[in-house]
């Protein structure tokens, strides 16, 4: 049963693509065939689908570039500004530890030379 099954399906399908070519006539006339015309018609169809796509993929892109565009300023202003604001910042904090450097160093100084005093007069004597 199976290999009748089969023979009966191979036949079909041997048989198939000859009737898909069988020629369109129009007026008595033969205007083309089936199996052809379609694979134009797909192949147009095809082609004018792919410049769709192409067209609104173009457009997208503008549309996303744009918005990157735009999106980048307002992040750079805001970089700026906030920039602005940690200088202002950073230098009002920078003096008070500026001047704590500077007071240190003049204790430091003031030490070592006192220091240097203290042996000079443990050596020469006073």
């Amino acid at each position: 049963m199976q290999k009748i099954l089969m023979g009966f399906l191979l036949a079909i399908f041997f048989v198939t693509p000859v009737f898909a070519d069988a020629p369109i006539v129009e007026n008595g006339k033969e205007v083309g065939h089936a199996f052809k015309k379609g694979g134009k018609e797909v192949g147009h169809a095809f082609k004018e689908g792919g410049k769709e796509v192409g067209r609104a993929f173009k457009e997208g892109g503008k549309e996303v570039g744009h918005a990157f565009k735009e999106g980048g300023k307002e992040v750079g202003k805001e970089a700026k500004e906030v920039g602005k604001e940690t200088g202002k910042e950073a230098k009002k904090e920078g003096r008070p530890v500026g001047e704590w450097f500077r007071d240190a160093g003049r204790k430091t100084g003031d030490a070592f030379r006192q220091m240097g005093r203290d042996i000079r007069k443990f050596f020469v004597g006073d």
